[in-house]
């Protein structure tokens, strides 16, 4: 497992595409649960932060990352914004 850095919750919300397809659950503990149209738990898995980087590992190997810049996560190619509650 990776060195967590810094606040690991600072992130932790709902994250989502303009178009609502695409919606990261960045949860506490570094965990994050990813749905894809109708498709809810498409992809699950670990996340760590340093600074505003964000580097994903989900349960089947994969790895992606992304960046926060200013209020907004870019990740793989798409945009994602936090849903307010």
């Amino acid at each position: 497992m990776r060195k967590a850095f810094g606040n690991q919750d600072k992130f932790v919300g709902l994250w989502v595409t303009a178009d609502g397809v695409i919606r990261h659950r960045l949860l506490p503990g570094g965990r994050y649960d990813e749905a894809r149209g109708t498709r809810e738990s498409a992809y699950q898995g670990d996340y760590w932060l340093q600074d505003d980087h964000i580097e994903y590992h989900d349960d089947t190997g994969f790895t992606a990352d992304g960046d926060f810049r200013d209020g907004v996560l870019y990740h793989a190619g798409m945009v994602l914004y936090r849903q307010e509650k």
